[in-house]
């Protein structure tokens, strides 16, 4: 076996191949070697798996826990204040991403009937309602106006307040949570405290709806004697966090990317009928949830390499995105692709669960915003666009733009 190397400085903290590619040394790594051991920051040698085919069939294999209560998971990035000997981290309640079948089964299968595909396009007309009532209030306002904060972060707060019945009310405090949970260089204690201050808030919240249900999700599970507080407050957690954060940031970063390819822009507006496929092309092209992180449970054979048992795995879901043994011409954005078959909603068991209410929001979010707005454009250089290589997931922190009033 090749000897280890360290971890590129930046690979997974930087863009430097600009603001929607993949790190140029991700890049070097899918095309030589697409599993890779790699010396982490703390000692521990682990893998780095960025081809298509290596990613698709790891993510689909049990093999790879998710746990992080079986052994150590080691990050592939400094992580302050966290000590390089700590143990396997306690299991949360309520938590079915971290979890294995068939305790992610039982949990994750409360909510299957929530999010089917005819549930989530019965909700179409009110999220199309949602989106026209924010740019709306967009339009009134004077340009340049920030997206992110006009637009692409109210359309899916409040989308998933109305579903999960949290009161859009407390959206303040529960995003300003959110997004300090996910700052990638900040101390544990830092990121443990905002995650305290969210699931204390939701502790709360589904602990009244089992009190007085209403009809909402939330409520819906409280009914469920099976799920103890803390279990529903870790579920209520996930489904908050993943159903506001993630919508926000394609939102954000899908417009930037628009706006930076007019040709892709003028080519949707003269036939909508593509937006389907543009917006699966942009879930592939941007990938904003980059990273997942596995823990081998036993030694598994993957793209012709053995990975011990006890390594910790890191999967980089924008470089097998955009693997051209998969895509052709993959770092080009073009909405006439066919991109079904990208793994930007994961695969295997821990498929996202939303996925279809996610399509639903950027086919409305995209189709409204550049039929209203068909002289938009950034309102700053490109170059200072604020990234959100600093956050577990992807964005733009503003998106200032401007349209001819």
């Amino acid at each position: 076996m090749t000897e280890p190397v360290p971890v590129p400085e930046g690979m997974f903290t930087e863009r430097d191949a600009g603001p929607f590619d993949p790190h140029s040394a991700m890049t070097r790594f899918r095309d030589t070697r697409p599993v890779s051991p790699l010396t982490f920051p703390d000692g521990h040698v682990g893998w780095l798996v960025t081809g298509y085919d290596a990613v698709r069939q790891l993510l689909a294999d049990t093999r790879f826990s998710s746990r992080q209560d079986l052994g150590v998971l080691h990050m592939p990035f400094d992580v302050p204040g966290m000590p390089s000997s700590a143990g396997p981290s306690p299991q949360t309640p309520g938590l079915f991403l971290a979890m294995d079948p068939p305790d992610h089964t039982r949990l994750r299968r409360k909510l299957t009937g929530a999010f089917t595909v005819k549930r989530m396009r019965q909700l179409e007309e009110h999220i199309v309602d949602v989106v026209e009532q924010r740019l709306d209030a967009m339009a009134d306002l004077t340009p340049p106006v920030d997206l992110v904060k006009e637009f692409a972060l109210p359309v899916p707060s409040l989308v998933i307040c109305a579903l999960l019945g949290v009161p859009y009310a407390d959206r303040e405090d529960f995003q300003a949570n959110s997004a300090q949970f996910l700052v990638k260089d900040q101390t544990l204690e830092e990121k443990m405290a905002a995650f305290t201050s969210l699931t204390t808030y939701l502790a709360e919240l589904v602990t009244r709806k089992r009190a007085a249900p209403d009809d909402d999700i939330l409520s819906d599970l409280a009914r469920d004697d099976d799920l103890a507080v803390e279990e529903l407050t870790g579920m209520a957690f996930l489904l908050l966090l993943a159903g506001h954060e993630t919508t926000a940031n394609m939102l954000g970063l899908g417009t930037f990317a628009l706006l930076e390819n007019p040709s892709q822009v003028a080519d949707l507006r003269a036939d909508p009928e593509l937006l389907p496929d543009a917006v699966e092309e942009l879930m592939r092209y941007l990938s904003i949830v980059d990273v997942f992180i596995r823990y081998a449970a036993e030694d598994v054979e993957l793209g012709g390499e053995k990975i011990p048992e006890g390594s910790t795995v890191v999967v980089s879901v924008l470089a097998a995105n955009r693997d051209p043994l998969r895509f052709e011409d993959p770092d080009v954005l073009d909405i006439r692709r066919k991109a079904r078959g990208h793994l930007s909603f994961g695969h295997g068991v821990h498929q996202c669960l939303g996925q279809q209410l996610a399509r639903i929001e950027m086919r409305a979010g995209f189709e409204a915003l550049l039929r209203r707005f068909p002289t938009l454009g950034l309102a700053v250089p490109s170059s200072e666009v604020r990234l959100k290589a600093d956050m577990n997931i992807y964005g733009v922190h503003e998106l200032p733009v401007t349209w001819d009033a």
